[in-house]
């Protein structure tokens, strides 16, 4: 099985989560309904997808395995600081490439306690770190049952997933964002 299709494949499922939880966020917190808060037109947002990458392979080597609570106790929140810090600077830059890319970034913390410049803030952060936590922890299931897909499925999801996001990027800019809040 190629490793690049495994991760993308992977990647597309944090994506997936990713808008779940902003489109939820949406509906329960904010109180718009339903809305599409992906940058893209599928239902996946891939700053969830990337940053769920990055945690994983800078952090899974981290993961106690220790039997001892105090050990797992003392991993666990030095995780939740480093997966906080990971996906801070990835929302912070993420704002930056799309302000340079598009001329503006799709979320405003502005309203937010303990913001910089309205791009990232406190509230957001706490969450993101705990999103990244669990994707950290359910990459080993997901891994596995990628693995035991039939080699023939495995590689039509894939292809089927890799073209649909290629065209829903390739398209993006001529039809323009789907996103409205």
């Amino acid at each position: 099985m190629n490793r690049f299709k495994l991760y993308f494949l992977c990647f597309l499922f944090y994506s997936f989560l990713g808008w779940v939880y902003e489109v939820l966020l949406g509906i329960f917190v904010f109180h718009l309904g339903f809305v599409n808060r992906g940058f893209l037109f599928g239902p996946y947002c891939p700053v969830y997808g990337f940053g769920a990458l990055v945690i994983i392979f800078m952090l899974e080597r981290f993961r106690t395995k220790s039997r001892r609570l105090t050990d797992q106790c003392l991993s666990l929140v030095v995780l939740f600081l480093l997966v906080m810090l990971i996906t801070t600077g990835i929302e912070l830059v993420t704002s930056y490439i799309m302000e340079a890319a598009i001329g503006e970034w799709l979320w405003d913390y502005e309203h937010y306690s303990f913001n910089f410049e309205g791009r990232i803030a406190l509230s957001p952060s706490l969450r993101f770190s705990i999103g990244g936590i669990f994707f950290l922890y359910v990459q080993p299931v997901l891994e596995k049952g990628l693995r035991k897909l039939p080699p023939r499925v495995f590689q039509i999801l894939f292809w089927l997933l890799f073209v649909l996001f290629m065209v829903d990027c390739m398209l993006r800019p001529f039809l323009g964002s789907n996103f409205s809040a």
